[in-house]
């Protein structure tokens, strides 16, 4: 089962903070040799490169509940327009520049509006978009892919997941995980919490007679 203390404190964010932190120092460690042409390579996320799914999490490290707001209502309510407003102010002018701002908010609590597990979920998720493409692998703790899983078995905030599996039954096999009914989806936790999100080359990762069907809810992520 998941951590018992890590469940009641999930709310308060005071079990998570420190598993954000350690994800986001073991991002920053795994991208700190690339070349310059790694840093161009595409993520996995929405056509966006390497180097601007890293100013992507910065940015979101970087925004609290009033920033937020103001880019939403100077962007008139246009989400995706915020995104893009954010990532380019914590892009940088070098790669070096990109890595040094995401460094310096490891540390950070600062948050938007969201629960502290879906900046979790975002900085494993999006650690993944990145990593993949460059063949980098980091073994997670089970409880910590867990966790995540939990969480957007039953959330569409930010990003439509428990949309994506309605019908489908989710089973880890390396983990207590499981959710839904129907078309079995089962494998890696990792792997689970990856397609559920979007991203329909981890399906590849996967058996069961409803993956075909979670694969073509996958669109861009």
């Amino acid at each position: 089962m998941t951590d018992p203390k890590l469940t009641a404190d999930r709310s308060r964010g005071t079990g998570v903070w420190p598993l954000i932190r350690t994800e986001r120092a073991a991002l920053a460690a795994d991208v700190g040799d690339l070349t310059a042409e790694q840093w161009t390579t595409l993520s996995l996320c929405s056509g966006l490169t390497v180097r601007e799914v890293l100013a992507h999490l910065t940015a979101g490290a970087s925004l609290n509940t009033v920033r937020w707001l103001a880019g939403v209502i100077r962007c008139r309510f246009d989400f995706d327009k915020q995104v893009a407003m954010r990532l380019a102010e914590q892009l940088g002018t070098t790669p070096a520049e990109t890595l040094e701002r995401f460094r310096h908010i490891i540390p950070s609590e600062t948050k938007p509006p969201l629960p502290a597990i879906a900046m979790l979920g975002e900085t494993i998720v999006h650690g993944q978009d990145i990593r993949r493409p460059l063949g980098i692998r980091r073994d997670y703790p089970i409880e910590v892919v867990t966790l995540v899983a939990e969480y957007y078995q039953g959330s569409d905030l930010v990003v439509v997941a428990k949309g994506r599996i309605g019908g489908l039954e989710l089973v880890a096999d390396d983990g207590p995980f499981t959710t839904g009914s129907g078309p079995r989806v089962s494998g890696p936790t990792l792997a689970l919490v990856m397609a559920m999100t979007g991203r329909a080359t981890y399906c590849d990762d996967l058996d069961g007679d409803g993956v075909e069907l979670l694969r073509s809810r996958c669109g861009p992520a």
